[in-house]
């Protein structure tokens, strides 16, 4: 089997490095953590650091670098094609005022339609080309039901934003592990309720389908986690794996891919498992992101696989508890956001080498 590739920028040859336009990074929730990490990962970028640029409100921003004492130059931007040319001396910001001034730790409606439009602003300039991905800050998804924002979250949003008939799948990820959920934000009750083969099935070819295009993996190999102790014991402890996941897994070998189990979770994250596959289809969240927080706490990033364009975002959320409270030392930490940049770029330029490929065939 395979091993899982180290999510760097040695993935991609040379040649492709210089074939990716900027990054596009959204506003995210202004009175969240967001301003503050994206500041940080400024500060914190490397000659390999592709250019990225934010669409938020300049003002907010600058307030936000003199609380934290983070010297932090910004230039607002008019179009994305202008943010390489000022990255290394400064934040590329392309200004998109706040209905009112936000205030750190508290979150604010009035607001919502602007963190709303710099995500669609964001997919806009990707698809287009002239962003190579969209990497997205955390929203608080109640803030934005409030002002009558009708999608769950982030990625059934994005999805939307997609096209229709679109099924977005979320991958989490870290440097050891990628794993993706069957069922993601409903109760243990309601997860085993509602998994079947089909979604299972759909889950797997959607992410098989990525991890050879925007991960350049030839040949991916997954593993089917089972739903009970011991993946059921032959059906001594429920016969979910037996009635459910293991067609499914017939079916995905019948199509060709390489998908194995349904494994024990309790023997899939071990050392010695970790290196063997290249993703983990999970039947439910925490039975995925248990592992991966345990193994990569602050470097885990979140994927949406099965869009038309490149989305990554930290795998974390608003963290208003902390936003500004440690005024010149800051609490938090910009890691995740800065594998998510990451993470973007080697899925563009996989993408790009792909498509370079294939017109070099045609």
């Amino acid at each position: 089997m395979t091993q899982i590739p180290p999510l760097a920028l040695t993935q991609i040859p040379p040649l492709a490095l210089t074939q990716i336009p900027p990054l596009a990074l959204t506003m995210g929730d202004p009175a969240g953590i967001g301003t503050e990490i994206t500041l940080k990962a400024w500060l914190n970028r490397s000659s390999t650091t592709t250019p990225f640029f934010t669409l938020s409100d300049a003002d907010h921003i600058t307030a936000t670098a003199q609380s934290l004492g983070l010297p932090v130059p910004l230039q607002i931007i008019q179009s994305p094609q202008q943010a390489a040319g000022v990255f290394d001396k400064a934040l590329p910001v392309l200004h998109r005022p706040l209905n009112t001034p936000a205030i750190l730790g508290q979150p604010n409606t009035e607001n919502a339609g602007q963190i709303i439009g710099s995500i669609e602003a964001a997919v806009d300039f990707t698809r287009q080309g002239l962003a190579s991905a969209v990497v997205t800050n955390p929203i608080a998804k109640d803030v934005l039901y409030a002002a009558g924002f009708k999608f769950p979250g982030h990625t059934e949003f994005l999805a939307h934003l997609s096209g229709p008939d679109v099924t977005p799948v979320m991958m989490l990820a870290c440097d050891k592990l990628r794993v993706v959920l069957a069922t993601v934000h409903v109760s243990i009750l309601n997860a085993v309720k509602s998994l079947n083969a089909d979604t299972i099935y759909e889950i797997s070819r959607i992410t098989h389908a990525a991890l050879k295009r925007d991960f350049a993996i030839a040949d991916p190999t997954l593993v089917v986690a089972g739903l009970n102790p011991h993946a059921g014991e032959s059906g001594t402890m429920g016969r979910e794996e037996i009635d459910i996941i293991i067609p499914a897994i017939e079916r995905l070998r019948k199509a060709g891919i390489n998908a194995t189990g349904p494994f024990p979770p309790d023997t899939l994250f071990t050392e010695k498992a970790l290196p063997t596959y290249d993703a983990c289809v999970c039947m439910y969240h925490d039975q995925g992101l248990i592992p991966l927080k345990a193994l990569d706490f602050k470097g885990a990033v979140n994927a949406t696989l099965g869009l038309d364009f490149v989305r990554t975002s930290p795998d974390h959320g608003t963290a208003f508890d902390i936003a500004g409270s440690g005024q010149k030392l800051g609490l938090a930490s910009e890691l995740s956001l800065m594998a998510a940049l990451s993470m973007a770029t080697d899925m563009a330029q996989a993408r790009a080498q792909a498509r370079a490929q294939a017109r070099a065939k045609a």
